[in-house]
């Protein structure tokens, strides 16, 4: 893996926190069709890459707090599992406008990283299977290769089951 240029037309926010960052890392890109809604699969589908190296962005309501979850598109995101990692009774997926405006990304395109309000992020354990994963990069289209590691200690995740595999 190798950073990207700081110069570069690709400088999302997420982009940005890297850079700002030193981390290692890998920008991937291809072309996104808009009538896709499943933008996890087609990363995984169009960069060549396992469901399980591609992991999906999603805001949660735990407890009536903001959380994002990161899970493989490989399986499903357990919200029973997420509430239990966080000492909460209940959880419920976040609808798009308040997904949207709380990270400044758009659903399909949600990055763990430079999101315009930060919140706690919660990382399936199965992350740390791989050498390397992929997160969005702040657009559809765009994802980041990075070291699982560094996605946790950049994001100060909390790692836990809360994916349900297929």
């Amino acid at each position: 893996m190798t950073v990207a240029s700081k110069t570069s037309s690709a400088a999302t926010p997420a982009v940005r926190v890297l850079n700002l960052a030193g981390i290692d890392y890998s920008l991937r890109s291809f072309d996104h069709d808009p009538a896709t809604r499943r933008y996890g699969s087609e990363a995984a589908d169009k960069l060549g890459v396992s469901s399980d190296q591609v992991f999906k962005t999603l805001m949660i309501q735990v407890d009536e707090t903001p959380v994002t979850a990161l899970v493989p598109v490989s399986g499903q995101l357990d919200l029973k599992a997420l509430a239990s990692a966080r000492g909460a009774k209940k959880a419920q997926l976040s609808g798009v406008a308040e997904t949207e405006r709380r990270t400044g990304y758009p659903v399909g395109g949600v990055s763990p990283f430079g999101q315009r309000h930060a919140v706690p992020v919660v990382v399936d354990r199965t992350a740390l299977d791989h050498s390397a994963v992929f997160v969005s990069a702040g657009r559809r289209g765009l994802e980041i290769e990075i070291r699982p590691e560094d996605l946790v200690m950049l994001t100060n995740a909390q790692v836990a089951k809360i994916a349900a595999l297929d």
